[in-house]
């Protein structure tokens, strides 16, 4: 089991220009960051739309590599959010890296079903039991009997980002759903969700992976907590604590941090301001990864200028 003494935060930072690019920021406790790079993007896509949000970062086990996935996605280019919806790109933008500072790509990946309007805030999550990853994501899609289309959570699954199974529905509700992000802790994978009508984080849980075998958890905190989206969430590396982090979207105030130490019990602490430091760049929909002191050395060298 790696030793982990560090955190990287990919993100991106807004609507401004470049601000829908990709960004990393160091912790060594998981509530203070500090921007690497000067604050200036890491990573820039200039395929597809020229932008992209949401970022997610991850080990693949099966060959030793990082890789950064993201939204296709540029809003600062004025299409607006109607398009993005519903006729937007439905393709995957992908990195790939053997030591997080030298990135293959970006490269595209057309993931979505032919129905889908977009492809929205991807994730994955390694399946143990099948050895390969489980990528998910948000698509608007109207489906027979809808009146409208619907945001639905699709799912592909992939061993080395270059080639996907064809997308399957994988979670939705009565309202729309988007950025789903999925945890395992202990014996249980927790998955938050934003619900998009009324824009708070809906918990659920499921000890495999199955789309069907997930059951809600009450989270009395997260019910009230409202105009939040992004959630991502990780393990403290000192103790059995868990972080979820949400973006503020609503408030234009960029992430909190929600501490609990037990996922299942739906139980969080909302901190108080002087407990956590996001940093001078705000972040918006990102995710994180704990590290090693190799990885952590190897960021700071690289990008801390």
């Amino acid at each position: 089991m790696a030793q982990y003494t560090g955190y990287l935060f990919v993100h991106f930072t807004g609507e401004q220009p470049m601000g829908e690019q990709i960004y990393f920021s160091l912790s060594r406790d998981g509530m203070h960051w500090n921007d690497l790079n000067g604050g200036k993007p890491v990573l820039v896509s200039e395929i597809g739309e020229k932008g992209v949000r949401d970022p997610f970062i991850l080990r693949n086990p099966l060959n030793g590599k990082y890789v950064i996935i993201a939204t296709d996605l540029r809003i600062e280019a004025g299409k607006g959010w109607d398009a993005a919806q519903h006729a937007g790109s439905r393709n995957l933008i992908v990195w790939q890296s053997d030591n997080m500072t030298d990135w293959e790509g970006p490269e595209s990946h057309e993931v979505g079903i032919p129905e889908a309007g977009c492809v929205w805030a991807p994730e994955a999550i390694f399946d143990e039991e099948r050895q390969e990853f489980l990528v998910f994501w948000a698509s608007m899609v109207k489906e027979a009997g809808d009146e409208a289309p619907k945001q639905r959570i699709y799912a592909s699954r992939t061993k080395d980002f270059h080639s996907f199974t064809p997308a399957e529905k994988f979670q939705e509700g009565e309202n729309h759903i988007i950025d789903t992000t999925i945890l395992k802790a202990g014996e249980y994978y927790y998955r938050f969700a934003k619900d998009e009508t009324v824009k708070n984080i809906r918990l659920d849980r499921s000890r495999s992976l199955d789309k069907d075998g997930f059951e809600p958890v009450e989270a009395p905190v997260l019910n009230a907590l409202m105009g939040v989206e992004g959630p991502e969430a990780f393990q403290f590396n000192d103790r059995q604590e868990w972080c979820l982090m949400v973006d503020r979207f609503a408030e234009d105030k960029g992430y909190l941090p929600l501490l609990s130490g037990d996922f299942g019990s739906g139980v969080f602490r909302i901190p108080e301001d002087g407990e956590y430091d996001l940093g001078k760049t705000k972040k918006r929909h990102g995710g994180i990864m704990n590290l090693t002191e190799e990885e952590y050395a190897a960021l700071t060298a690289k990008y801390r200028k």
